[in-house]
């Protein structure tokens, strides 16, 4: 009776919501494989796009894993940290979005029956960080290096590259024109780290041939006052000035005030302000610089004066592209024009002012530095402008990692079939429950080329058996799905290439993220209902209504005792 009359012990506040144990895990399973569900149809060179309409009323058009799981507003915590991995797959290498979620979300599913037959997710952890890096290895095994090559054959061989990536996107169909522009503004950015060397202009209009590369800097004409017209708009060899101050009147500020002792003092302070400004320009046309651009405004009087002296001047140019111009042509931006000596200047073997569709574009080409290189895009739709550039940003990244780390694995499905393999050999070797645990993990790679057959329509099982059959004869390391075909073929041969980097970071992220989502065990949610946040506005309130009456006690005792 006494134990019946024990007090409930209440820990947590009223309307906090727990769920704890296997079915809060087999919960969170389920989650993932609902947003693994979202990207499945995006991957490969079939893929389907997603349209995403947000709640602005802005529409994205997108097959890139990241910026589609940037885009869903997902709210289950557990489901976050896909998108989390997403995003770090997007950062670190640029290219394998998709496959990190579908690889994560696969070893989930395939984890699933053995929790819910009582496996301790601490024994499946385990097993899986153990196969993972044995496929890291095996990874850096079968790795090609392309170190070494000539110049021409390094070029090729990151076009290949860069062309397996745009191969999935909405520019498929022109990814060698693309390809070979990507290698060639990395390649002309040298051992730079900064991505922001490369700009990418869009300009709506023409078709998507019409894009392309300049291999210097190239941005859109800035506001321009009068006499703008009557400069000259194309200069060979010319020297470059770049500052960031205002070229214009100045007003005096407000509420100043000057007293006067004799009025014919008045005509000298109106012309300092006109002398200051003469001053300025003046020093700027000593520099002997052909082309003056200023971050500020470059204002009228002072566009008329450059005009007369045959000097093309722009103002209001964005930070971005004066910092490429800067890196570009060697110049260094300045903060005053007094003492301004050659070594300040930049140079360029051309500069000119060009149409590209609607826009006026100023376009510096032959930089000495060459330090940076500017894409222009072209197309029929916004949205299919704004895809092309995260496409290219893709491939851009590829082609970066591919120089850093020079070695690359067969795409097409290839690696997971053949990591596959090894695994599930491996697994035979092992005695106990982790054999299994380890197969699981070996089927759940085959997720990529049944993915791969079923976005093209083609009969995902039958691809397969072939694919495995070839892989355990033990000399199709190099096959995988032939999307063009519907059959196998040595992706190895066919130039479908990827960097080993991508492949190596989607296993590590997608593991990772699996373990972290199969150690959990429990979820507080707090309560945050309308009815407690309500609760607690009206006891503040009275709160301090009752120290309202208190201080007002003691104030009126206080006056009676005086």
């Amino acid at each position: 009776m006494a134990a019946m009359l024990q007090p409930q012990i209440i820990l947590l506040k009223e309307g906090t919501d727990t769920s704890q144990g296997k079915a809060q895990v087999v919960s969170n399973i389920n989650a993932c494989t609902a947003v693994a569900d979202v990207v499945r149809t995006t991957l490969g060179p079939r893929g389907m796009d997603k349209l995403i309409h947000d709640d602005k009323g802005n529409t994205t058009i997108s097959n890139d894993g990241a910026t589609i799981m940037k885009l869903l507003d997902i709210v289950h915590p557990a489901a976050k940290i896909l998108v989390d991995i997403a995003k770090s797959q997007d950062s670190e290498v640029g290219d394998g979005t998709t496959t990190v979620v579908l690889l994560s979300g696969e070893f989930l599913k395939e984890a699933k029956p053995f929790i819910e037959d009582g496996v301790h997710p601490q024994n499946l952890i385990r097993s899986y960080r153990t196969a993972s890096f044995l496929a890291i290895n095996k990874i850096k095994d079968l790795a090609v290096s392309i170190e070494g090559k000539s110049l021409e054959e390094k070029k090729s061989l990151l076009a290949k590259c860069a062309a397996t990536t745009l191969s999935s996107k909405l520019i498929g169909g022109e990814k060698e024109f693309f390809a070979n522009m990507v290698v060639e503004a990395v390649l002309a950015i040298g051992n730079d780290d900064r991505l922001n060397l490369i700009g990418i202009k869009k300009v709506p209009g023409g078709n998507m041939r019409d894009s392309f590369l300049v291999n210097g800097v190239a941005f859109k004409k800035t506001f321009s006052y009068a006499g703008f017209e009557q400069q000259p708009k194309k200069f060979l060899n010319p020297k470059i000035l770049l500052l960031n101050i205002e070229l214009e009147l100045k007003s005096e500020k407000e509420n100043a005030e000057i007293r006067l002792s004799d009025p014919l003092q008045y005509q000298s302070i109106v012309d300092a302000e006109w002398n200051i400004i003469y001053d300025k320009l003046d020093k700027c046309v000593k520099s002997g610089a052909k082309i003056v651009l200023s971050r500020l405004a470059i204002g009228d009087l002072a566009t008329q004066y450059f005009a007369d002296r045959d000097i093309f001047c722009a103002g209001r140019v964005m930070e971005e592209d004066l910092q490429r111009v800067a890196a570009a042509t060697g110049g260094t931006v300045q903060t005053s024009v007094n003492n301004v000596i050659d070594e300040v200047l930049g140079s360029c073997e051309a500069f000119e002012e060009r149409q590209v569709g609607n826009e006026r574009f100023n376009i510096f080409s032959g930089c000495p530095s060459g330090q940076t290189a500017t894409i222009v895009l072209r197309g029929g739709a916004d949205q299919f402008i704004e895809e092309a550039e995260r496409s290219l940003h893709d491939a851009i990244m590829i082609v970066r990692r591919a120089l850093k780390n020079s070695t690359i694995v067969p795409g097409g499905g290839a690696i997971d079939m053949e990591l596959s393999r090894y695994l599930r050999q491996h697994a035979r070797t092992i005695a106990g429950k982790s054999q299994l645990f380890i197969n699981s993990f070996a089927k759940a790679l085959e997720v990529i080329p049944r993915q791969l057959c079923d976005n093209a329509g083609f009969d995902s099982t039958d691809i397969l058996n072939k694919l495995r059959q070839k892989h355990a004869s033990g000399e199709g390391a190099n096959y995988g799905v032939d999307i063009n075909t519907g059959g196998i073929a040595d992706s190895f041969a066919n130039f479908v290439w990827e960097p080993a980097v991508v492949k190596v970071n989607a296993i590590n992220a997608a593991t990772e993220a699996c373990c972290l989502i199969l150690s959990v065990d429990e979820t507080v949610k707090n309560p945050k209902s309308e009815s407690a946040q309500g609760e607690a506005a009206a006891s503040a309130m009275a709160g301090r209504g009752r120290g309202g009456a208190n201080f007002r006690g003691r104030g009126g005792r206080g006056m009676r005792r005086r």
